[in-house]
């Protein structure tokens, strides 16, 4: 139970990689707040987590929704000693594309998502914060080894990496560590949006003969990632980088 009597916030906790670092938190002792844009979502999240956790609707790119979920957890529960920035990704009907098809908009829409949602999430966060605390951002091996068609995703999430070491410089007079987990790919409900049923399986071993642990990543996986960075056990890191990728990034397999 290393997180005894912590409290919380995840975002985009109610799905994929978010719920199942909440769930790695709830299995530590915490309790806290979930966030997503799908109330159904939160509600079957909440239901699995057993009341550790509750669940607030918001999107992440409004300032007054950010509001809301912080001080809304901080009336409940009194204090805030981890926020995990987790909320990011594909954005619903914006195009990811190359830099001769991603017009303004589409970019204006994923660094909105990626990047400019992480740093006010971190701002909004920090009033109802511990001093001592832990913020975890949701980067991506993306920062490091960008694929075909998806520059701005790539850069935004190389930006995350990045504002770790600045936000954590920021904050040294209150004791709050500001770390990254940079995921490879993880069993999500994501490759449902970019692949048909029928190939997904397929798809996934593609990803998996590119991984030296042989093996796609979980939810889990992240989830005690973000456990360690939330603990004291952590208390001497800030400002790194934590890939879990299965080697994916550092290990190539290529012949």
């Amino acid at each position: 139970m290393r997180l005894k009597d912590k409290v919380a916030v995840v975002t985009g906790g109610n799905s994929g990689i978010g719920l199942g670092i909440a769930e790695a938190l709830r299995n530590e002792g915490a309790k806290g707040t979930i966030t997503g844009r799908n109330q159904k979502t939160i509600d079957t999240s909440v239901q699995s987590l057993g009341g550790n956790f509750v669940g607030i609707k918001g999107d992440v790119t409004k300032m007054d929704d950010l509001e809301n979920i912080f001080k809304t957890t901080f009336e409940k529960f009194g204090k805030i000693d981890t926020v995990v920035v987790n909320a990011g990704g594909v954005v619903d009907g914006a195009k990811m594309g190359t830099v001769l098809e991603t017009g303004e908009e589409n970019y204006d829409q994923y660094m909105a998502l990626n990047l400019k949602s992480t740093y006010f999430t971190v701002q909004k966060a920090l009033p109802y914060m511990n001093d001592g605390g832990s913020i975890v951002l949701i980067g991506s091996i993306a920062g490091h080894r960008v694929a075909p068609g998806m520059a701005v995703y790539a850069a935004a999430k190389a930006a995350v990496i990045s504002l770790a070491k600045g936000l954590s410089l920021d904050l040294l007079s209150r004791k709050i560590r500001v770390n990254v987990i940079s995921p490879g790919t993880i069993d999500t409900p994501v490759f449902d949006k970019f692949v048909p049923e029928e190939q997904v399986d397929q798809v996934k071993q593609l990803w998996v003969n590119l991984i030296p642990t042989g093996r796609i990543g979980q939810p889990s996986d992240i989830g005690h990632a973000a456990v360690f960075l939330a603990s004291d056990e952590s208390s001497f890191i800030l400002g790194t980088e934590i890939l879990v990728d299965g080697g994916a990034t550092n290990i190539s397999l290529m012949k």
